[in-house]
């Protein structure tokens, strides 16, 4: 399998997926970016979210791949990550550990509550997602692991200095949450009860991955001028007081790269810069700020975008406060304000979007403001004017 074949696999992966899982096409992409950089990633956000099965279902595509998976606590000892004391070798008089079907011989692992990893396992865990490399309990050599990545998942930010470094390891952060639009979420409501057919289940290799990730995305080129507007944008995010390491912008690059790959492209462009949106913030509360400033260095008609979704958010935030309050009220205010509004910003991101591919310039952003404009339109059909969430698509 070529190169080509092995990244045109894994945007159908994409696709299927995207499918598959309502709102959460740009979480799939960054996913599989993440992978192909050899990177790890969180996905944050709160439980009944599919983080869970979303890791299965991505990891489960790779044909040969070793796919672990487990939910940490409080309590979880090493030997339960890393690999069992194996207990007849101990009646013989031999201290050894059983490592298959452990983290330590798998090649893609979902570790889920990653901040509640113990204090015991500390250590353990971020040389194992740092070095992929495993220190049995005996003392012996340190065992060197095939991991490719790592993709984890948590409700909740670190709260202490542990769980901070463990954080400080995950390139990529994600936020997922609830499904916002009433016809997605009719569409899952109905799709507990139906028996659709199989969908198409595109694979790869495991071989073919590993290949793209040791040496089709690292031979990715990285222009000067790229190289130039990462430099502007640290600049103008240390301006507004958001720091990231050094070694994290080194391993932004490498993003950049699969990205890149990932659309079939030989080098990286501006449009790659997007997936920068996950990398360069702490906490959830710097994540718009970071977008504005990437935007604002992809491309005009991004960030115009973001605008936009301010007045949408204004919208919810509205539609939220008069909960509560007549139909009629209701009524007025989506004719005279909610309904035109919603409109004008529904055509303009179309234009936007418009104009943004055929520049070749990526629509991602746009995607998600528009993922919004819907759903907030949904909401205000469904919740203010008493339209059934089931046929709201239509409206569109």
């Amino acid at each position: 399998m070529d190169a080509q074949d092995t990244a045109e696999r894994l945007r159908a992966i994409c696709g299927e997926l995207s499918d598959r899982f309502y709102e959460r096409a740009d979480v799939v992409r960054t996913l599989v970016v993440t992978l192909l950089a050899g990177q790890h990633s969180l996905v944050l956000g709160p439980p009944g979210t599919a983080k869970s099965e979303l890791a299965r279902e991505l990891t489960g595509r790779i044909e040969g791949a070793a796919y672990w998976e487990i939910l940490l606590s409080k309590f979880t000892a090493p030997t339960r990550m890393f690999g069992p004391i194996d207990v007849a070798a101990l009646a013989r008089g031999e201290y050894r550990q059983v490592y298959d079907g452990r983290a330590t011989t798998a090649h893609v692992a979902f570790i889920d509550e990653i901040f509640k990893c113990s204090t015991a396992a500390l250590n353990e865990t971020l040389g194992y997602l740092n070095e992929r490399i495993y220190h049995p309990e005996n003392g012996g050599e340190p065992i060197h692991c095939p991991l490719i990545g790592a993709i984890t998942a948590s409700n909740e930010l670190p709260s202490g200095e542990d769980s901070a470094a463990i954080y400080d390891r995950l390139l990529v952060r994600i936020e997922v949450g609830y499904l916002e639009d009433p016809s997605n979420f009719a569409a899952l409501v109905r799709s507990a009860v139906s028996r659709p057919a199989a969908p198409t289940r595109t694979t790869i290799e495991l071989a073919a991955l590993r290949h793209a990730v040791t040496e089709a995305v690292p031979a990715v080129d990285v222009p000067d001028a790229i190289v130039d507007a990462v430099c502007t944008l640290r600049a103008a995010l240390r301006r507004k007081e958001l720091i990231a390491s050094d070694r994290r912008w080194r391993q932004a690059v490498g993003l950049l790269q699969a990205s890149a790959y990932l659309d079939g492209r030989p080098a990286v462009t501006e449009t790659d810069l997007s997936v920068l949106t996950h990398v360069l913030w702490d906490s959830p509360s710097q994540r718009p700020t970071v977008e504005r400033e990437v935007l604002h260095l992809v491309n005009p008609d991004a960030k115009e975008a973001l605008d936009l979704a301010d007045t949408i958010d204004e919208l919810e935030a509205q539609l939220d406060a008069m909960t509560g309050q007549s139909r009629e009220a209701l009524s007025e205010w989506v004719i005279k304000k909610a309904h035109n509004q919603l409109a004008m910003a529904g055509k303009r991101l179309e234009k936007l979007r418009a104009e943004a591919a055929g520049a070749g310039r990526s629509t991602a952003a746009i995607d998600r403001v528009t993922g919004r404009q819907r759903a907030v339109r949904a909401r205000v059909l469904t919740e203010a004017l008493g339209v059934d969430a089931s046929t709201v698509r239509a409206e569109f």
